[in-house]
């Protein structure tokens, strides 16, 4: 089972693909921060104060600007595409691969998730607004 999420962010590619790859950047709309820049090989460590939670992430592929793949410790791999469709405007695809069809549960929270990543990324990329992560209440 996979879980895709799709997103439009009125910004350009590399704007978009900075915000995760740049750890200076990352906090401002998804985790606390993250142990590096993401490149192909690295294994990155990202951290949530706010939960006092830590995931490691192993960056698996690479294309600037186009694409990141990730393998957690749950063995879900996730790619996230980016593609512009003009100078200003990019879609940005977050697929979630590995999930048990039968833990409905989990997969309706990491929907929930991805979606809320996405809508923090957009607020912080379009807008400069950093104060919304970690909002997300249960």
């Amino acid at each position: 089972m996979n879980n895709l999420t799709k997103m439009k962010i009125n910004k350009q590619a590399h704007e978009v693909f900075e915000a995760f790859v740049d750890p200076a950047k990352i906090g401002n709309f998804w985790f606390s921060s993250s142990s590096g820049r993401w490149e192909a090989g690295k294994t990155i460590t990202l951290r949530y104060d706010e939960y006092d939670a830590e995931v490691v992430v192993k960056i698996t592929e690479i294309k600037t600007n186009e694409k990141i793949v990730f393998e957690d410790e749950d063995g879900h791999t996730t790619t996230i595409t980016l593609k512009e469709e003009h100078p200003s405007t990019t879609i940005i695809e977050v697929n979630e691969d590995g999930f048990d069809e039968n833990d409905v549960e989990r997969l309706i929270d990491n929907k929930e998730g991805w979606v809320y990543m996405l809508s923090c990324l957009k607020a912080y990329v379009e807008c400069g607004i950093s104060t919304l992560r970690a909002s997300l209440v249960k």
